[in-house]
């Protein structure tokens, strides 16, 4: 009798450097014993450096894949990436529905970690409206988290009020990575709320500048949950799993710091 394979499927933009993105999602998955399948929905030239140009996919085949993998191999949980506009986000949101897909963890990208936008300001509203509510699990890092409600976020007070903000428009929980809040020279506190209670994650302080951290995390997310963690196990698993993963990282440029994605080998 064959062993039942944990599924998880990324939605996200792919990245020519290898560091983030697709290539980040698919390395997170085989690291952790899960089976990855992808569906692109950009095409981007990127380096450790920069994002030199975006090219969306067009519907219908950003469509198709969907449908290719999901009618086909299914997804125990899906993390949802890189959705650059308006059309892209719509589509996304419809064919997740469609196929009643219920474990998603959505990373809602919106700048490079160099700085480069990567989603327009006329589909912020589609992410808050159409894409939010479907997720079990929403992974913003500070400065999305500041988009999404409206205020700065300057202290551990803040965090907790935008999570309870986040909270109101859909998703089931939230979890707001705290690498951009500058409270301590030694420690990193990562907050997650599913509107009962708060659970403060705690890590020293790595003095590397990452390529892909944020990709990392919510692709792991989605693996422990495709393996049957419960979801708050799942988070703290998959924040250990990213911090090692940047503590043992390596440079392959001049520039930031690429995971090693297969620290626990």
């Amino acid at each position: 009798m064959e062993r039942k394979i944990p599924k998880a499927l990324t939605i996200a933009g792919s990245d020519s450097g290898g560091g983030a993105g697709i290539q980040a999602d698919l390395k997170t998955f085989s690291a952790l014993g899960v089976h990855g399948s992808s569906v692109i929905t950009a095409i981007t030239a990127q380096n450790t450096k920069e994002v030199i140009a975006v090219y969306n996919v067009q519907l219908d085949i950003l469509e198709k894949q969907i449908d290719a993998v999901l009618s086909d191999i299914g997804a125990d949980a899906a993390k949802v990436g890189m959705l650059s506009n308006l059309g892209i986000i719509k589509a996304i949101a419809n064919k997740l529905k469609y196929y009643k897909i219920k474990n998603i963890v959505l990373d809602p990208v919106m700048i490079a970690a160099s700085g480069a936008k990567l989603l327009e300001d006329s589909a912020i509203n589609a992410l808050k409206k159409d894409l939010i509510p479907l997720a079990l699990i929403t992974t913003p890092n500070i400065p999305e988290a500041e988009v999404l409600i409206n205020f700065k976020i300057k202290t551990l007070e803040d965090v907790k009020n935008a999570a309870k903000e986040i909270l109101k428009l859909g998703c089931k929980s939230v979890l707001i990575k705290g690498g951009h809040l500058d409270i301590s020279n030694n420690y990193v506190i990562d907050i997650f709320y599913n509107g009962k209670t708060f659970m403060e994650i705690k890590n020293k302080k790595i003095n590397k500048i990452g390529h892909g951290t944020g990709c990392t995390l919510s692709s792991a997310i989605a693996a422990n949950i495709a393996k049957g963690m419960e979801l708050k196990e799942a988070v703290k698993n998959a924040v250990s799993y990213v911090h090692n993963a940047l503590e043992k990282g390596y440079k392959i440029s001049s520039k930031n710091y690429v995971l090693e994605h297969f620290w626990q080998r």
